[in-house]
């Protein structure tokens, strides 16, 4: 793996009360050393990995859950086949025990297929432990959501929601990127994705330069920092980060909030939307939308409006729960004709 000099900013003396504070001020990622010590999985862990398996066990309520199994050795890569083709692994439905049972099984095994629960919801299946091993994020209407498995290797991705993912079981490695790299990560599909969201598709611990030369420039804009049980990271939104879980058994809580009201639209839909309405048009027509998307979007303030009267506004006014609902409508009734 290259070189990636520079470390993500640690803060020290953080705790669960005060973390919010320092996330709120933060323009950039943050490492928390021992922000979540103290979880009962996080000791259990620190006990054995057997011990920590054993916790959640316990703790499952039988619900089922969506599971990776690799189709292949990869070094734990999750990922695609030669050429996008497909991916490297299979989707399967199952419970938590079967989970842990093949990660347990392979633990004498270091090129073993990935084994890979992501993205659960904790209230979903494990709702016991939820109140001792999460933060309590007063004001913020977060999904606490858990991630287990063997080693694996999860390409550069991004997530709009702002994220405080803590480190439960094993090490994993960060590495993040500013949003503003975006053209030097060569990013693949965003409509046939691994697991949701478009990912780099340079191999971070082999990277070809000769095929995706502006890596080289990321990694010059790219922080690293591993985190052991107990450790969290805070990742703002729209931030890449590639993740690395560097034993048998990783286990990771993370916390996921928007800084948005809920009746606001998913920014990935209006990417769509203008995919299809808007890329494709002769180069004029085009600038002439890109003026009109900053003049009422990314530019927009009072003056904007303010030639028309308030009660005159309809859209261009403020939004709120009311008029988004008929924003929606409205793009409803435009995308059925």
């Amino acid at each position: 793996m290259p070189a990636v000099s520079r470390k993500i900013k640690e803060v020290d003396n953080v705790t669960a009360d005060d973390v919010l504070d320092h996330v709120r001020e933060a323009k950039e990622p943050l490492v928390f050393r021992g922000l979540v010590a103290d979880w009962p999985l996080v000791r259990s862990s620190r006990v054995s990995s057997r011990e920590a398996g054993n916790y959640l066990r316990n703790a499952y309520d039988g619900s089922p859950v969506t599971a990776f199994t690799g189709k292949e050795k990869s070094g734990g890569r999750i990922f695609y086949t030669e050429g996008l083709a497909d991916t490297n692994f299979r989707q399967i439905k199952t419970d938590l025990g079967w989970v842990l049972d093949r990660i347990r099984e392979s633990e004498s095994d270091p090129d073993s297929p990935v084994v890979y629960m992501g993205s659960t919801a904790l209230a979903y299946c494990l709702p016991g432990i939820k109140t001792a091993n999460s933060l309590r994020l007063d004001g913020l209407d977060a999904t606490v959501r858990i991630w287990i498995g063997n080693r694996s290797r999860v390409a550069a991705h991004y997530d709009v929601p702002e994220n405080i993912a803590c480190v439960c079981a094993g090490t994993r490695r960060f590495t993040l990127f500013p949003p503003d790299q975006l053209a030097n990560l060569y990013v693949g599909p965003i409509d046939f994705t691994p697991a949701g969201q478009s990912i780099s598709l340079v191999d971070l611990e082999a990277p070809d330069y000769d095929r995706y030369p502006g890596f080289a420039e990321a990694l010059e804009h790219a922080s690293s920092s591993e985190l052991e049980p107990g450790d969290a990271i805070y990742i703002p939104s729209m931030w890449w980060h590639n993740v690395e879980g560097r034993e048998n058994l990783n286990i990771l809580i993370n916390h996921w909030w928007r800084t948005c009201p809920n009746y606001m639209g998913a920014p990935q839909d209006a990417l769509l939307h203008a995919i299809l309405a808007i890329r494709d048009l002769p180069d004029e027509q085009r600038a002439a939308w890109r003026g009109i998307f900053d003049h009422y979007v990314f530019d927009a303030d009072e003056a904007s409006v303010e030639h028309i009267p308030a009660e005159r506004r309809g859209v261009l006014g403020p939004l709120d729960e009311d008029a988004a609902r008929k924003l929606r409508a409205v793009l409803r009734n435009n995308l059925n004709r």
